[in-house]
């Protein structure tokens, strides 16, 4: 049996338990950090399967590896999956009408329950061809959490978890499937405290000192350093704490999280730097004193072009999913629900990618059937941020984009949600599944290309992986 065949073949073995697990951890819905019965579900799985278990990894207790080895051992092939939801996007399987299963509660408005089982498939699939072939080699799925929140692989990354790993697949649901040819931004991240003096707003004001005036001031001060940054580079606020709800009481505490993001690490901290100034500043004006706790940092992504050349082969081999009438008119759908405003940007998505001749026929047929080629000469800038561009820095490392959704679909939104639990992320996910194992084995086999996967990421990170947290920032598990 060919290579692809019998990957295929474990994949569909195995496709109702994957299939099973996903929708389990879509409903799940569990928060950064706090993934608790979606990391037993996975670990459970792994160890029926026959790989051994570490759990708690990194300082995390949701962060965890499942390891099989066969004969020597090398090389060391690592797939990395995530399983964390996002806040307030509850929302009912497969309805295109927004309808939350819990009003408030949260969703999977990023499709992580199909990543993570979709990074499962392969991890099973790679372990039963090394034992099929008697081939010496490991496969680690490694189980992270808080890709939403604050990040857990540059901890994983800093605690040396991928030290000896040679390579690392891992994929993303997407609304096409190509290769992902992103460069992502670094982003850092910290909350802010302010601590005043509280008094009576009304009968002397004058004996308070504003919490919550200081964390308006802070703002006032960024929104004018946006002017003087590089066009590239963002920054991102939201209030932790307001100081109360007493209109008349001086808020003597207030908290506001910042997040700044640049396309490198050392623009990134330049940039928090002088965020952090801003703040000092605006505490001396309100005589109030300021706290900054760091406690997320990403290094930016880039993918690493000798195992894309490998991987975009094995997508075209592996193909895309194979949608039928009832996948394309659930599409349309999902697609019909966005409002004018956004059906215009993405009929101009779908012209970019497919061409104006092919509008009217995408439209009624949104998801993409297609392999799109990988050119390393189009990597582009993205303003997103993933902590996988942490593992890019400490060992070589591919994103894989399959489609999950329809053309156009927004992410972080409730389409999404509902998306992924349907029929078309399940065919999605088993075909990422395909590609992440297939790319697996067959690097495997390519010692040439491991040794210039690797020669791109020390051409990168100087040589070491360097964390862009200090030691002594912690996972922030109940804080961010």
């Amino acid at each position: 049996m060919k290579d692809l065949e019998f990957l295929e073949s474990v994949i569909e073995k195995k496709a109702q338990k994957i299939l099973d697990a996903n929708d389990k951890i879509w409903e799940y819905a569990e928060l950064a950090f706090h993934e608790t019965k979606s990391a037993a579900l996975l670990c459970k799985i792994l160890e029926e399967e026959g790989f051994t278990l570490t759990t708690g990894d990194a300082g995390i207790p949701t962060c965890f590896t499942g390891t099989f080895s066969y004969g020597s051992g090398k090389p060391v092939m690592g797939i990395l999956g995530e399983y964390d939801a996002l806040s307030s996007l509850s929302q009912k399987a497969s309805l295109a009408e927004k309808s939350p299963v819990e009003a408030g509660a949260p969703g999977h408005g990023c499709g992580h329950c199909a990543l993570g089982t979709g990074a499962l498939a392969a991890a099973l699939a790679v372990k039963e061809y090394l034992e099929e072939n008697k081939k010496d080699g490991t496969i680690i799925y490694f189980g992270c959490p808080a890709e939403e929140g604050a990040g857990s692989k540059q901890f994983m990354a800093r605690a040396g978890m991928f030290d000896n790993v040679d390579f690392i697949y891992t994929w993303h649901p997407s609304t096409k499937n190509a290769i992902d040819n992103s460069h992502n931004n670094a982003i850092m991240g910290a909350n802010f405290e302010f601590h005043g003096v509280a008094a009576h707003a009304g009968g002397c004001p004058h004996l308070g000192r504003s919490a919550l005036d200081a964390v308006e001031l802070m703002n006032v001060g960024c929104n004018y350093l946006r002017e003087h940054m590089i066009p590239e580079a963002r920054i991102h606020y939201a209030y932790i704490d307001a100081g109360g709800t007493a209109p008349n009481v001086v808020q003597d505490h207030a908290v506001i999280r910042y997040e700044v993001r640049s396309p490198r690490v050392s623009q990134v901290k330049e940039l928090f730097e002088r965020v952090k100034k801003v703040a000092y500043g605006a505490s001396i004006m309100t005589d109030t004193t300021m706290s900054c706790e760091l406690a997320m940092a990403f290094t930016e992504y880039v993918p690493n072009c000798a195992l894309a050349a490998i991987a975009d082969q094995c997508l075209k081999e592996v193909g895309a999913p194979r949608w039928d009438e009832a996948d394309y008119a659930m599409a349309k759908a999902f697609l019909n629900t966005y409002p004018e405003i956004t059906m215009e940007n993405i009929r101009n998505q779908i012209v970019e990618m497919y061409g104006e001749e092919r509008l009217e026929e995408i439209l009624e047929k949104p998801l993409d059937s297609e392999v799109h080629p990988f050119n390393p000469d189009k990597i582009r800038l993205v303003a997103g941020s993933t902590d996988v561009g942490d593992v890019g820095y400490a060992v070589p490392t591919l994103n894989i984009n399959i489609a999950t959704a329809c053309v156009g679909n927004v992410g972080h939104s409730w389409q999404m949600v509902a998306q992924s639990c349907s029929p078309i992320a399940h065919k999605g996910l088993l075909t990422a599944a395909k590609v992440m194992a297939l790319s697996c084995i067959r690097t495997m086999d390519r010692p040439d290309v491991i040794e210039a996967a690797k020669k791109e990421v020390a051409k990168r990170n100087g040589g070491h992986y360097t964390c862009p947290l200090p030691d002594s920032v912690k996972p922030p598990l109940d804080t961010y």
